[in-house]
């Protein structure tokens, strides 16, 4: 493999500055990598490419990968090349002038709201999930947890890895608010309805403490170098600040709110493919077909462009019903009868 390019260091060094997460820094360094490494075994200089060498560039991620990782790779190969003239490394961006493969629209999956009970309902459900615990505590620990995931998730719209970064010092329960870290290191503030503040003090009152009690009941085997012993959790007498825990009290991270919500949605009865996003696409789905203005759904998201927040308004169907029986003279079923009906 040739030496890659100083520019490439200096790119993944600019998402750094802006605060990138360290997946998507891992997936750019890996995607321009590989496309600078193909230029090079053709002896071709990454600057100045042919229309052809990107043409057969892009013949060749179609024929590998799908639709959405094609889409990914060029993303950020684009972001590369934009760079690069930023800087001054190259004379412009050599894409500019390739037609690339465009992705199908795919509208978001939502819940109905009967749907959403019915995933708080498999919470209680004494068969709700295979391996359930059999120590009564921790059952009912778990599930004051469970059903504190999905409120807070609908009620805020997070994204998965906010929940599990939610911590006690951001949680502010008499105000009904949140304040997350979201994408690009951005705070904003998660609002919380009635259910999920009552969900909550129900989890930090009972649910909470018998998980952490677990946890200190664990420590004294790892501070002798037992093999359950985790570098986080060494420093003795600490506990965690993360809102949500696991059944060792530990941080819930999103490998396991995954599984635990995919359990739930199994336990419910729910379609293949329902996820935390889900309900994430609900919260906002169902603020506007409840009439919220497109622009507070915005904030709440923490969307920067308001275009991606529009998706939306594509499925709510019950929303563009209303507004049309609202708004059209002659949407009504039976409209009133005029002069010329009468006589």
């Amino acid at each position: 493999m040739a030496a890659r390019p100083e520019a490439l260091s200096r790119f993944l060094l600019g998402l750094r500055a802006r605060d990138a997460s360290e997946h998507t820094i891992r997936s750019y360094e890996t995607s321009v990598g590989a496309y600078l490494d193909w230029l090079a075994e053709r002896g071709a200089d990454w600057r100045t490419p042919s229309r052809g060498e990107l043409r057969a560039y892009l013949a060749k991620l179609v024929g590998a990968g799908a639709r959405t990782s094609v889409s990914q790779r060029l993303a950020a190969i684009r972001s590369f090349h934009r760079f690069a003239a930023r800087s001054g490394l190259a004379a412009g961006d050599p894409w500019g002038g390739i037609a690339t493969p465009r992705l199908p629209k795919r509208l978001p999956r939502v819940l109905e709201v009967e749907q959403i009970e019915r995933l708080l309902a498999a919470v209680d459900d004494p068969a709700g999930t295979r391996r359930r615990p059999a120590d009564p505590e921790l059952r009912v620990a778990l599930s004051l947890r469970d059903r504190a995931i999905i409120e807070v998730a609908y009620a805020a719209g997070l994204r998965i890895s906010e929940l599990a970064s939610a911590s006690l010092a951001e949680l502010d329960l008499r105000r009904g608010e949140l304040r997350v870290l979201g994408k690009g290191r951005k705070e904003r503030i998660g609002l919380l309805g009635g259910p999920a503040i009552a969900a909550l003090e129900a989890y930090l009152e009972e649910g909470r403490p018998a998980l952490l009690e677990r946890g200190r009941a664990r420590q004294e085997p790892r501070g002798r170098g037992g093999r359950d012993e985790r570098p986080e959790e060494r420093e003795e007498g600490r506990e965690p600040d993360a809102l949500f825990l696991n059944h060792h009290g530990a941080p819930l991270g999103v490998r396991g709110l995954r599984l635990r919500i995919d359990r739930l949605r199994r336990a419910a009865g729910l379609p293949e493919g329902v996820s935390p996003h889900t309900l994430r696409h609900s919260f906002a789905t169902h603020l506007l077909d409840g009439g919220a203005d497109l622009r507070i759904v915005q904030e709440l998201l923490g969307h920067e462009s308001l275009a991606t927040t529009q998706v939306y308004t594509h499925v709510s169907p019950a929303r563009l019903q209303a507004a049309y029986q609202g708004a059209h003279p002659r949407a009504r079923r039976d409209p009133a009868p005029t002069s010329a009906d009468r006589a």
